[in-house]
């Protein structure tokens, strides 16, 4: 996604030690954890699937975004993103490190 426009889209290591949500318009770590959150050029906080949404559009593939948004395919793609959200985490192998309150990057 960034080879597209990499200065367009800045991520954010919400798993270190110092991420305050305070700099990133009040999102704290937790509310990241349950869920995507882009913050748009225009300081908007987007979540779930608009949050998707936005974010490939920035990165130039908007035809994507435009798809997940689209009334007929909208809530089939919250659904699914509602159900990888809630399991991401095991799904990619990282549950173990995110018990203590705070996922820790693997060393």
């Amino acid at each position: 996604m960034q080879t597209n426009r990499p200065e367009k889209v800045d991520f954010i290591d919400i798993s270190l030690p110092d991420y305050d949500g305070g700099k990133y318009k009040g999102v704290s770590y937790e509310m990241a954890m349950e869920e995507m959150h882009v913050i748009d050029e225009n300081d908007k906080v987007h979540r779930g699937v608009p949050a998707f949404s936005v974010m490939y559009s920035a990165s130039g593939l908007g035809w994507v975004g435009r798809f997940l948004m689209w009334s007929p395919v909208r809530p089939l793609a919250e659904i699914c993103y509602e159900a990888f959200a809630r399991n991401r985490l095991k799904w990619t192998g990282r549950g173990e490190e995110c018990q203590t309150g705070r996922c820790e990057k693997k060393k």
